[in-house]
């Protein structure tokens, strides 16, 4: 690995904050959430003498875009300057979206006990697993060539740690995944900042 990869989960929602799983529901940053975003540009900017030679990539849902806007305007470049794609969409978890995890034993008791048993392998009716999510990264990831600086989510940021680190599958699907730091990965390995 020639480069340097900084990536940011994007900034609180309210739905963090219930408990509600997000998937690809275009749900937008609180005021938490846009704090965790200024704190992450203005960490990037200290650590980057010339944020102008990086690439820059979020996911295309609202809530990453617009972290990254307010990063990138930390660092002194025109926000919505920057490229999307799809692959770094978060998991996709269907029926489950917009529920809690109470909601989804009470509602769906079946699909959870299965979804509880094997989140590795589980798609959720109308979702995605965490394989099939980490596919699509890992084949964005193994496509980076240049120090590049990306906005995506919390599942991303599972499947790209199990990537770098060669970690099992029941580790990936329990990392945790904070808003407020930023994940470096080089040769040396991966660090929070």
């Amino acid at each position: 690995m020639t480069f340097t990869l900084y990536f940011v989960r994007h900034g609180q929602t309210d739905w963090n904050v219930a408990g509600r799983m997000q998937g690809q529901t275009d749900i937008p940053i609180n005021a938490i959430g846009r704090a965790q975003a200024k704190r992450n540009g203005d960490i990037l900017a200290g650590h980057l003498s010339c944020p102008r030679d990086f690439d820059f990539i979020a996911s295309p849902l609202l809530r990453p875009r617009e972290t990254m806007e307010i990063i990138r305007a930390s660092l002194g470049l025109e926000p919505k300057e920057f490229p999307t794609d799809k692959r770094l969409m978060e998991i996709k978890f269907g029926k489950f979206e917009g529920m809690t995890l109470e909601e989804m034993s009470i509602e769906m008791p079946g699909e959870f006990e299965h979804r509880e048993k094997d989140k590795w392998l589980n798609r959720p009716p109308g979702g995605e697993s965490y394989a099939d999510l980490t596919a699509r990264v890992e084949e964005w990831y193994l496509e980076l060539k240049r120090d590049t600086i990306c906005v995506a989510h919390g599942g991303v940021s599972r499947a790209l740690r199990g990537i770098v680190l060669g970690l099992p599958p029941a580790e990936i699907v329990d990392l945790d995944v904070p808003q407020d730091k930023v994940l470096k990965v080089d040769a040396g390995g991966i660090e929070w900042l």
